[in-house]
């Protein structure tokens, strides 16, 4: 299995397509493995030129433990690492959530190594937008379980809440969420991943120094980061352009993909 060396720590990758194509780096949320891009997912972006790289943030997945207090520029620095183990110069950066913001972390702190940024369902940090509701806050902080039935339940629960209202398959839910148990149980690194997401604090200073391509996405129906997240994203970054999705939510089913897709596609041929 192909993992790199950052410092201490292992971080476990695996790339699709052609490594001569434009580089795409998916980063992902909060507590999520690799896997929550799926490999069709990936293919779709293979489809439309990219090389696609997906890994396991440090806590999640097959990645080592982060050491207690890492920062979300840690967690950038994971993306350096793995684009130096694979010899690349340059990416273009797609995260969702937590992923959005080590991305536009990852943007402001190596801008050299940056070719795009693409936000997705994140915010900049500051306190007056991208609130969650109260329901999906209380759900967000409810801690994991070891249980496979029960992370099972927890993971269906939070899709009732914050997922997109229209496209939930709860029985394609229930398998992946099995998937993502059987592969790593590990909930104690995502108070780790928490931490460093609440000490970032706000961003916006510095994205308003920003001069990579920038590309901001939000669903209209997202409950845990409210789409007042993105829009601010938006405004503050130079020229950046912002997509509204109708009946998205904090998550990305395949009835969205093409939606995905199709838009960072034009990103780039925009650029």
């Amino acid at each position: 299995m192909p993992y790199v060396n950052n410092g201490d720590l292992s971080i476990y990758f695996e790339t699709f397509g052609d490594i001569a194509q434009p580089t795409l780096v998916l980063i992902n949320g909060l507590s999520n493995q690799c896997i929550a891009y799926r490999s069709e997912f990936c293919e779709l972006f293979v489809g439309a030129g990219f090389h696609v790289v997906r890994f396991d943030n440090r806590d999640v997945g097959f990645s080592s433990d982060g050491p207690i207090g890492y920062s979300i520029k840690d967690m950038a620095s994971d993306v350096v690492a793995i684009l130096d183990q694979l010899q690349i110069a340059t990416a273009h950066v797609f995260g969702v959530s937590l992923g959005g913001m080590i991305a536009q972390t990852f943007a402001i702190e190596f801008p050299d190594r940056c070719s795009s940024l693409i936000s997705v369902m994140s915010t900049t940090g500051d306190s007056d937008v991208g609130r969650p509701t109260t329901e999906a806050r209380d759900l967000l902080m409810t801690p994991g379980s070891t249980d496979r039935n029960m992370a099972i339940e927890l993971h269906l629960a939070g899709k009732r809440v914050w997922g997109s209202p229209a496209h939930l398959d709860e029985s394609l839910e229930r398998q992946f969420a099995g998937e993502v148990f059987d592969r790593a149980c590990r909930p104690t690194g995502v108070g780790r991943q928490f931490q460093a997401s609440r000490a970032d604090r706000s961003r916006t200073e510095r994205l308003r120094g920003l001069k990579v391509p920038t590309l901001v996405i939000h669903g209209d129906c997202d409950t845990l980061i409210d789409i007042s997240g993105g829009r601010r994203t938006a405004e503050v970054i130079p020229n950046a352009r912002f997509i509204e999705i109708a009946g998205m939510g904090h998550d990305y089913p395949q009835y969205f993909w093409p939606n995905l897709v199709t838009a960072v596609q034009e990103h780039r041929r925009n650029i």
